[in-house]
C-alpha cells in the first residue's frame, strides 16, 4: 500500500469514528446507531465501512478505547503540570470537567456503555476505568509513599467519585457546573485527608508493635 493510499484509508477511518461520535447525545446511545446512519454522516458508501471495521461492535470498542486514552493523557498532563506547585486535586477535577464540556459525546459513550447491554462494551469501559485507577494509584504511591493496597483503594474511591460527578456535569448549566466542581474537589480532599490519617495511624500501630 502506497503512502497516499494509507493516508486516505486512515482519513476515511477517522471520518467514520468522528461521525459516530457526532451522532451520540444524551438522547442517543451507541446501540441505537445503525451502520448506514454512521456512513451517511461520514459521507461514505456503506460498503466502505467494512474496509475499516468488522462490524459496529468493533467501531464502538475503538471509540471506547480512543476516548479512554485521550482522557488519560489529558489527566496525566494535568498531574505533570502541577507536580511541584498548586493542587493536584483542584487542577485534575477542573481538567476533567473541561474535557466533558468539550467532548460530551465521548463521555456519553463511556458512561452509557459502562452499564450497557453489550458485555464486550462493559468490559472495555471497565478496563478503561481500571487504567485510570492504576495510574492514579501509582501517582499516589509515589507522592505520598503509601502502601500499594492503600494507594489503590484511595485511587478507586477518587475515580468513581469523579466519574459520577462527570455524569452529573453533563446536564449542568455554567453556574451549576462551578458548584459541582467545587463539591467534587472538596469530596476528593476529604478522601485524601482520610487516607492520610488512616496511613499515619497504621504506621504508628506498626511502630508500636515493633517496639
Amino acid at each position: 500500500m502506497t503512502a497516499s493510499r494509507a493516508q486516505q484509508k486512515e482519513k476515511t477511518r477517522r471520518l467514520i469514528i468522528d461521525a459516530a461520535l457526532r451522532l451520540l447525545s444524551q438522547e442517543r446511545s451507541y446501540s441505537s446507531l445503525s451502520l448506514r446512519e454512521v456512513t451517511r454522516e461520514a459521507g461514505i458508501a456503506p460498503n466502505s465501512f467494512y474496509r475499516h471495521f468488522e462490524d459496529m461492535e468493533e467501531l464502538g470498542l475503538t471509540l471506547v478505547d480512543e476516548g479512554g486514552v485521550a482522557l488519560r493523557q489529558l489527566m496525566r498532563k494535568a498531574r505533570q503540570r502541577i507536580r511541584d506547585r498548586g493542587s493536584v486535586i483542584h487542577t485534575s477535577v477542573e481538567t476533567f470537567m473541561e474535557f466533558i464540556q468539550k467532548s460530551p459525546h465521548v463521555f456519553y459513550l463511556l458512561l452509557r456503555e459502562r452499564s450497557g447491554t453489550s458485555l464486550a462494551f462493559r468490559k472495555a469501559v471497565s478496563r478503561e476505568l481500571q487504567y485510570f485507577i492504576v495510574e492514579l494509584a501509582d501517582y499516589i504511591q509515589q507522592t505520598q509513599n503509601y502502601p500499594t493496597a492503600d494507594a489503590k483503594i484511595q485511587a478507586e474511591a477518587m475515580v468513581i467519585l469523579v466519574f459520577n460527578a462527570g455524569a452529573e456535569a453533563l446536564d449542568c448549566k455554567p453556574a451549576e457546573l462551578k458548584l459541582l466542581t467545587e463539591k467534587a474537589i472538596t469530596q476528593l480532599r476529604y478522601i485524601a485527608r482520610g487516607a492520610d490519617i488512616f496511613s499515619k495511624g497504621r504506621r504508628t500501630e506498626l511502630s508500636s508493635s515493633d517496639a
